[in-house]
């Protein structure tokens, strides 16, 4: 399974929604994602590939990590996976 489709998973399953509806263009507040779910991606998206997000909850806005959209969030991950491998 590829790095977009383990994200795309974790989102879904914060959305309580079928993978297929997590689309690219899709930003967490389109999927119903609220603050707390952005929190536990976060969790499950770290514990799954074993890395660091470079996220600040209480400041999303000045983090390091793109969370504007579902294809944002993918292509950071793929890039901190290929950081820690690389």
């Amino acid at each position: 399974m590829s790095v977009r489709d383990k994200v795309l998973g974790i989102i879904a399953e914060q959305a309580v929604m079928d993978v297929a509806d997590v689309t690219p263009d899709k930003t967490l507040e389109d999927l119903g994602v609220d603050s707390l779910g952005l929190v536990e991606s976060i969790f499950a998206i770290e514990e799954e590939f074993d890395i660091q997000v470079p996220f600040n909850a209480n400041d999303p806005a000045a983090s390091d990590f793109d969370i504007s959209s579902v294809e944002a969030i993918v292509g950071a991950v793929e890039s901190l996976v290929a950081q820690q491998s690389g």
